[in-house]
């Protein structure tokens, strides 16, 4: 655990340093989010980004995006009694897709994919009224907006794993959506 704790640092570290001479057409985005739930089944969710961006032409980036999301479940109210809904997490695959009209400024983009869902088999806690198996995830999508200096991004989003009906306890439909803020350091990779 100290070793990999060694690790991170130096390479964030060895980004800190370079980041002023690097020439940032590649780039290492590692990022922490969080954000208030758009569903009934979940409250919140906290968790980290972790992306490759190249700059294809000036002011357009493409990449990779990965991380994990910690989905909260929280306790619905049925006429048959409580349902505890339990926590998840989100591991998506996606396509990142930026735009920077500035090289410092406003920029917006999307990450879209696939959310794998990860977690319990179930919706909801054993013992619970009603139950469902646990959707095993969807197409995802992550649009965002925000500001962009060389190192760091800051960020609004909305994230959603649509799961179609899958998850479905009683009127209300499983949701794994989010609305959030984050922060982003970008770690140089060179041309």
């Amino acid at each position: 655990m100290i070793k990999q704790a060694a690790l991170v640092a130096g390479i964030f570290a060895a980004g800190l340093v370079s980041a002023q001479s690097a020439d940032m057409n590649n780039m290492l985005k590692v990022g922490v989010n969080g954000g208030v739930s758009t569903g009934g089944n979940t409250s919140a969710n906290v968790g980290f980004d972790l992306s490759y961006q190249n700059i294809v032409t000036p002011g357009f980036g493409l990449g990779i995006a990965t991380g994990y999301n910690q989905f909260f479940g929280k306790t619905k109210s049925f006429s048959a009694g409580d349902v505890k809904y339990n926590d998840f997490g989100v591991i998506p695959v996606a396509a990142l897709l930026r735009y920077y009209p500035a090289r410092t400024g406003f920029y917006g983009g999307a990450d879209l994919g696939y959310g794998f869902i990860v977690g319990k088999d179930n919706v909801a806690k054993d013992g619970s009224p009603y139950n469902a198996e646990m959707p095993n995830g969807g197409f995802y999508l992550k649009p965002e907006i925000g500001y962009h200096n060389q190192n760091w991004n800051f960020f609004v989003h909305y994230t959603k794993v649509f799961t179609g009906s899958k998850g479905q306890i009683g009127d209300v439909k499983f949701n794994a959506g989010t609305i959030g803020a984050g922060v982003a350091y970008n770690i140089p990779l060179g041309k």
